[in-house]
C-alpha cells in the first residue's frame, strides 16, 4: 500500500529556482508529474537547466486575454449603439465640452475669413471686424459668416456708389459754376 499512497515531494525550491532560470514568475512553470522524483534531485540552477532542455519543466504559454468582444463593442458604438441616456455617466459638459464645441467653430470660421482676406475678397479693415464680430461669437456658421460679407460687400459698394454720385454731381456743379462766373464775367 506504501507504493500506492507515494509521498509529495516538495518541489518548491525547484520551482524558484525554474522561475529564475526561464525568467518569469512561479506561476509559469510546469513541472512534469511523471518525473518528480527525478526533479526533486535537481539542486541547482545547472541541473535545472538540464531538465528544461529534456523537457521535464516548462514555461507555460501566457493566458490568453481577447479583445474580440471589446472590438466588436466598440464597432457598435461607432455606429450610435449604447449611448443612450442610460449610458452616461459624466455631464454632458463634461463628455463634450462648450468650450471644445467653441473652440472648434472659431477655428473654422477664422480660418474662412483668412482665405477670404488672402484671396482677395475682403480687405484686412474688413477682415479685422468680422474677427472680432467671431470672437464674440456673433456668427454660429460659415453660411452665415458668408451671408454677412455679402451683406458687408453689398453696403461697401452701395456706399462707394453713393460717394461716386455725389462727387459727380459736386464736379458738375463746379462746372455749371464756372461756367456761369465766365458767363458773368464775359457780360461785363
Amino acid at each position: 500500500s506504501n507504493s500506492l499512497i507515494r509521498k509529495m515531494v516538495s518541489l518548491k525550491l525547484q520551482k524558484r529556482l525554474a522561475a529564475a532560470v526561464l525568467k518569469c514568475g512561479q506561476r509559469k512553470i510546469w513541472l512534469d508529474p511523471n518525473e518528480v522524483s527525478e526533479i526533486s534531485m535537481a539542486n541547482s540552477r545547472q541541473n535545472i537547466r538540464k531538465l528544461v532542455k529534456d523537457g521535464f519543466v516548462l514555461r507555460k504559454p501566457n493566458v490568453i486575454h481577447s479583445r474580440s468582444r471589446v472590438k466588436r463593442r466598440l464597432e457598435a458604438k461607432a455606429k450610435g449603439r449604447h449611448t443612450g441616456f442610460g449610458k452616461r455617466r459624466g455631464a454632458r459638459d463634461a463628455r463634450l465640452p462648450v468650450k471644445v464645441i467653441f473652440m472648434r467653430r472659431l477655428r473654422i470660421l477664422r480660418r474662412m475669413i483668412r482665405k477670404y482676406r488672402d484671396a482677395k475678397k475682403i480687405d484686412k479693415h474688413t477682415y479685422h471686424r468680422l474677427y472680432l464680430a467671431t470672437k464674440g461669437n456673433k456668427y454660429k456658421t460659415k453660411k452665415q459668416l458668408m451671408e454677412a460679407v455679402h451683406k458687408m460687400k453689398a453696403e461697401k459698394a452701395a456706399e462707394k456708389a453713393l460717394k461716386d454720385l455725389a462727387e459727380q454731381k459736386k464736379a458738375r456743379a463746379k462746372a455749371a459754376r464756372a461756367r456761369k462766373e465766365a458767363k458773368a464775367r464775359a457780360a461785363e
